[in-house]
């Protein structure tokens, strides 16, 4: 057995004053898929950076292809063949969508084999080719996430942490997306998926980790997610065992966002609703941003 490419150990990291992580531990096989999920304000972003060497660890331990990787700058780690996507669209705007490639390519490949990691993002993604001259500003925001998916085929790293790739995107895009993640997972590529559409990340992981408020709630196959994640998220059991629910803010139940508008059963009261829903998607947004 292979060891993990990925090992994180009682991770715990702050903001200033502000504890965003408490005592995360798991680990990411050798070319496995592992579904991050949790709501907004979980955690999850913070434990990504924290990984990449974005932002420092105030304890614990992160070990990347058996290297003790906790009080590395980012560049170094990056060089074990860790790749890092980020929240939002990591291009650079004022640049075409060739231009764009050919800068990231050329420092993962050289000059020489520029040319041929063109013609893989264009066969993998191929809106790509057909905006290659369009200026990066101008695409829409779908079409500038798989541009910074894109990135990454030159070399397909052996971990790669992609953080809300399908937020604000259209089904169609989200799809393509997606399709992207597994053709760079078939080339030997583990994969560390951020994600609230939980339905779409748990197709495709192998394992599911759950974050509330900084601490992981429960972990486990993917198969057996969705009914634990529903419960969870839903109303039942918290981080630490009670039957309270969990909550992004920590004053209301969370709902669904298919759920139905919960109403007042006293005589002559008026309907209320539950003033702060879920930001996790157990199933897939009803609606969805345009693109």
């Amino acid at each position: 057995m292979t060891d993990p490419i990925l090992e994180v150990e009682n991770l715990s990291a702050a903001y200033s004053s502000y504890r965003a992580l408490f005592g995360v531990s798991f680990v990411v096989p050798d070319n496995g898929i592992i579904a991050l999920v949790g709501s907004n304000g979980s955690g999850k972003s913070t434990l990504a950076r924290v990984v990449s060497g974005l932002v420092p660890a105030s304890g614990g331990s992160v070990r990347v292809a058996g290297h003790d990787v906790t009080r590395w700058p980012a560049y170094r780690i990056a060089r074990l063949g860790l790749a890092h996507v980020p929240e939002g669209r990591a291009i650079f705007s004022s640049l075409t969508v060739e231009e764009n490639l050919t800068v990231s390519f050329s420092k993962s490949v050289g000059r020489k084999g520029t040319a041929e990691a063109l013609a893989r993002a264009y066969d993998a993604f191929p809106v790509l080719s057909e905006r290659r001259r369009q200026l990066g500003g101008t695409l829409s925001g779908g079409q500038q996430r798989i541009l910074s998916l894109a990135k990454v085929l030159a070399v397909p790293p052996k971990l790669l942490i992609v953080d809300e790739l399908s937020l604000g995107l259209a089904p169609v895009i989200v799809d393509q997306v997606y399709d992207g993640l597994s053709a760079i997972h078939r080339e030997g590529c583990a994969l560390l998926v951020v994600e609230q559409q939980v339905d779409r990340v748990l197709a495709i992981a192998d394992r599911a980790i759950l974050l509330v408020k900084g601490a992981v709630a429960w972990e486990g196959p993917a198969r057996d997610a969705r009914q634990t994640l529903e419960a969870r998220m839903l109303g039942g059991a918290s981080a630490n065992g009670t039957a309270a629910a969990v909550t992004t803010n920590g004053t209301a139940p969370a709902l669904r966002r298919d759920a139905p508008v919960p109403q007042s059963t006293a005589p002559g009261a008026a309907a209320e609703t539950t003033a702060h829903p879920s930001d996790l998607w157990v199933v897939g947004p009803t609606f969805p941003s345009p693109n």
